[in-house]
């Protein structure tokens, strides 16, 4: 089930960021940046024995005025290929039109997931430098190789 993140769920959204960080594939975030940014995220549950889980974080963080980043993607690995980042991504696409925003970018590691969601490369050098303002925390600032794309409607 898809739905907007709950001040419940920020504890299971660190822990995945944090799973997926160590890995060097997304930029950690701390509990206080997850309450800040709690509006931004949507999450996929997924419900066993009546009990429900957190297994899939996604996040929509309007940058400017027609400009809107597609971050902190990650979906348990137990429950990836089930086309859970899809769904996300595609909602918080949704949520970018529906607040007039053409260009939705992204910053990944996963530019062949990206590609088939109808995002396109692009150089980095073509996103506002107001973008960068997570990369100076980020360990791998300034040698990053995340890939920029942006959404092409």
């Amino acid at each position: 089930m898809l739905r907007d993140a709950r001040m419940e769920d920020v504890k299971a959204i660190y822990q995945l960021l944090n799973h997926f960080s160590e890995k060097g594939l997304l930029l950690a975030r701390s509990l206080s940046a997850l309450y800040d940014q709690l509006r931004d995220f949507k999450v996929y549950v997924d419900e066993q024995n009546g009990v429900e889980r957190v297994v899939g974080i996604c996040s929509l963080h309007i940058s400017w005025e027609n400009l809107a980043e597609i971050r902190s993607l990650a979906v348990d690995e137990s429950c990836q290929g089930r086309g859970i980042g899809k769904l996300l991504v595609s909602s918080c696409v949704a949520e970018a039109e529906t607040f007039g925003i053409t260009k939705v970018f992204t910053l990944t590691y996963q530019p062949r997931f990206f590609e088939k969601m109808g995002f396109a490369s692009i150089d980095k050098k073509e996103l506002p430098h107001k973008v960068w303002s997570d990369c100076i925390n980020c360990p791998k600032f300034p040698d990053c190789n995340e890939e920029a794309m942006v959404w092409k409607k």
